[in-house]
C-alpha cells in the first residue's frame, strides 16, 4: 500500500473513538465489551456506553469546560475505562495518573495538569493527604468500592480534604443526562499522557484524537471482531488504555480486563475470556516460562501475541505455547505505533488448535501483512537482534546525526519521524513550549533513541539504545533525572547519579546508583534505601546502591557516567 492507501484505509474506518463506541453500540448492542475478571462485571457495549455517557452528563453538569483535563488515579481498571470514555464525552481530556506516585512525583503531576476534578478512590486517601496543600485541586470524584468488591481497603478522606468539593462516583453514574453530544475533529485534544523527562521534570504529552486513530490502526488490520484482547496493562500508559482498551471499539471486539498482570493467574485468565491476542512485556515473558512445562501448554486461545521488547526466546515462548504470530515494533507516547514487524513462529504447521483459532486465518492475515508492507519473519531463524520492523508509512522515517543529517543503512543515529498528514504526532508538551520546540526542531519529531536501518534488510530498522538519560524497567520508562532528584532530597546526599545495567530478569534494565555524600556526612544503603522507598515507586528504587568519594566529572562539570557504568558492569562481572 502506498501512503496514501494507508491513511485512506485508516480514515475509511472511522476516525474518532466515540463515533466508534455509538456505532458498535447500535450494531451490536448486547454483546460484551468489557469482561471485567476481578468483580466478574460483564458490561455490554450498550451497557457500557450508556454508563459512559451518564459520567459525562454528570460532568458537564459540575461544569467542566470543554478541553479542560480530568485526572484519573486508581487502580481499578474498569472505574478508569469508564472515566477515559465519559471525560472524552464530555469535551474534557483524559489525564491519568500513575497509581505508583507518591509524594514529589505525584504531587508534580497534578500541579502541572491542574485538572478540573481528580477521579480516584479511598486507597489513595494517605498519599494524597500527604501532598493535597501543594495542589491547586478543587475537586474530588471518588469510587466507594463496595464492601464485598477486590478493591475495598476502609480507607476513607479524612479531614484534610475538607477544602475540596467532594462528590461520588456512583453519582456520577447515575447522572440524569442527557449527555453532551459534541463534534469532534481530529485535532482536538483527547488525552495528556506523562512520560519521563531527561533533563528535567516528566512532560504531559498532549495527544489529539487522530494520534488515537493511526497508534491503533496497523494492529486492528491484524484482527476481526472475533478476536478477543486480554488486556493487564495500567491504564495510565497508551498501551493498556488505547492499544489494548480503546482499540476495541473499532471493530466490535471484547477485552478481558484486569487490574494487574499475574504470572500465576495468567492462563486460567486467558481461558475465562477467551482471548486470543494480547501485549506480554519484558519480564512477564521469563514469569511465565519459569512454570513447569505442561503437556497442554498449547491449549490455549491465543494466535497474536506483542511482545514489546522483543526477548532473544521468542521463538521458544512461542512454540512452547502455541503463538503462531508474535508481533513486535516501536512506539511513543509522543509518535505512536511507528514501526511493526511481524514473525511468523509455525509457519504451517499448528500452534493454536483449530477449534480455539479466533480471527483472521493464517494465511490471510500474512495476505494482509504483505498488502501493508509489514515484514514477516521466519521464528526459526535469525532476527535481527532490537527487530523493529518497517517503518508506518503514514512517516517519513530517518536516522540523523547530531547535526541532523540523515545517515546511510547500517550506521546509528537518533531515530526521527517526520508526519506525512496531520494530527498523528503529539499536539505539544502540556505547557511546555520550548520542549516542544525542541523535539521538534528542523521539522523532525527527535525521539530521543539510537536506531539504524538494517543494510541486509533494506526498510527493516533496529532498536540500538536510549539516547537519552532514562531507563526501561519492568514496562516503564524512568526518567535518570527524577531517580537523581528524588535521592538528592535527602540531606546528607550531595550528588547522586542513576546508570542503567542489564536486568537480573528480562531484556530491560536495572538501576544503579552511585551516591555522594555531604562531607562529613555517614550514611549506609539500609538509610539510602528507606528514603527511596519513602520518595519512589517501586520500579524505580536502585537494584544497587554504591557511595563514591566524589563522582567523576568532566571539565564542564558534567558527571562521567560512562565511567560509573563501566565500573558498576565490571564490579558485576556482566
Amino acid at each position: 500500500m502506498t501512503p496514501e492507501e494507508l491513511f485512506a484505509d485508516m480514515l475509511a474506518h472511522g476516525e474518532m473513538v466515540l463515533e466508534r463506541l455509538d456505532d458498535v453500540a447500535a450494531r451490536l448492542p448486547d454483546k460484551t465489551f468489557i469482561h471485567y475478571g476481578e468483580d466478574n462485571v460483564r458490561l455490554s457495549f450498550a451497557e457500557f456506553r450508556d454508563r459512559s455517557d451518564a459520567i459525562a452528563a454528570g460532568l458537564v453538569a459540575m461544569g467542566l469546560p470543554r478541553g479542560q483535563p480530568v485526572s484519573v488515579l486508581t487502580r481499578n481498571s474498569l472505574v478508569a475505562a469508564l472515566a477515559m470514555f465519559g471525560i472524552w464525552r464530555a469535551g474534557g481530556v483524559y489525564a491519568p495518573v500513575n497509581f505508583n506516585f507518591t509524594g514529589p512525583l505525584l504531587s508534580y503531576q497534578l500541579r502541572d495538569t491542574n485538572p478540573f476534578a481528580l477521579i480516584t478512590d479511598p486507597s489513595f486517601a494517605p498519599v494524597l493527604g500527604g501532598i493535597v496543600d501543594e495542589i491547586p485541586l478543587q475537586r474530588l470524584i471518588v469510587h466507594t468500592p463496595a464492601p464485598a468488591d477486590h478493591d475495598a481497603t476502609g480507607e476513607r478522606f479524612g479531614p484534610e480534604f475538607s477544602r475540596l468539593e467532594v462528590s461520588e462516583f456512583a453519582a456520577l453514574l447515575r447522572s440524569p443526562g442527557p449527555a453532551p453530544r459534541f463534534v469532534f475533529r481530529p485535532f482536538d485534544p483527547a488525552n495528556i499522557v506523562y512520560t519521563s523527562g531527561t533533563t528535567g521534570p516528566s512532560k504531559g504529552v498532549l495527544q489529539p484524537y487522530r494520534w488515537l486513530n493511526n497508534y491503533l490502526h496497523m494492529m486492528r488490520r491484524m484482527t476481526t471482531a472475533d478476536d478477543v484482547i486480554y488486556c493487564d496493562l495500567p491504564m495510565y500508559h497508551v498501551g493498556g488504555a488505547f492499544f489494548l482498551l480503546a482499540r476495541a471499539v473499532w471493530q466490535g471486539n471484547t477485552v478481558g480486563l484486569w487490574d494487574k498482570f499475574s504470572p500465576n493467574k495468567f492462563w486460567d485468565r486467558i481461558a475465562e475470556c477467551g482471548a486470543s491476542t494480547c501485549v506480554l512485556l519484558d519480564v512477564m515473558v521469563p514469569w511465565l516460562m519459569s512454570a513447569p512445562p505442561r503437556d497442554n501448554d498449547r491449549a490455549n486461545t491465543l494466535n497474536k501475541v506483542h511482545m514489546q521488547p522483543l526477548p532473544p526466546n521468542h521463538h521458544e515462548v512461542a512454540r512452547r505455547f502455541g503463538f503462531d504470530f508474535v508481533t513486535s515494533g516501536f512506539g511513543q507516547t509522543e509518535s505512536g505505533l511507528g514501526f511493526a514487524g511481524v514473525i511468523d513462529q509455525f509457519d504451517d504447521a499448528e500452534g493454536t488448535p483449530g477449534h480455539l483459532w479466533k480471527g483472521y486465518s493464517k494465511a490471510d492475515l500474512l495476505a494482509r501483512c504483505r498488502e501493508a508492507d509489514r515484514p514477516v519473519l521466519d521464528g526459526a531463524g535469525p532476527v535481527p537482534k532490537g527487530f523493529m520492523g518497517a517503518p508506518n508509512q503514514v512517516y517519513e522515517v530517518a536516522i540523523l546525526d547530531e547535526d541532523d543529517n540523515r545517515l546511510p543503512p547500517g550506521e546509528v543515529g537518533q531515530l526521527a519521524f517526520r508526519p506525512r498528514y496531520p494530527g498523528l504526532l503529539l499536539l505539544e508538551y502540556f505547557g511546555k513550549p520550548e520542549a516542544t520546540a525542541r523535539v521538534l526542531r528542523t521539522c523532525w519529531f527527535h525521539t530521543g533513541d539510537a536506531c539504524r536501518e538494517l543494510p541486509e534488510m533494506p526498510g527493516v530498522y533496529s532498536f540500538v539504545d536510549r539516547m537519552g538519560g532514562f531507563f526501561r524497567v519492568r514496562g516503564e520508562n524512568v526518567s535518570s533525572y527524577e531517580v537523581e532528584a528524588l535521592l538528592a532530597r535527602h540531606d546528607k546526599v550531595r550528588a547522586a547519579a542513576a546508570v542503567p545495567v542489564p536486568a537480573r530478569e528480562g531484556s530491560e534494565e536495572d538501576i544503579a546508583v552511585f551516591i555522594e555524600l555531604v562531607e562529613g556526612e555517614i550514611m549506609d544503603e539500609a538509610e539510602l534505601r528507606e528514603h527511596a522507598r519513602a520518595m519512589m515507586p517501586k520500579y524505580m528504587q536502585p537494584a544497587h546502591v554504591r557511595f563514591i568519594d566524589a563522582l567523576p566529572l568532566t571539565p564542564t562539570s558534567k558527571i562521567e557516567k560512562y565511567k560509573l557504568k563501566r565500573q558498576i558492569m565490571e564490579e558485576l562481572g556482566l
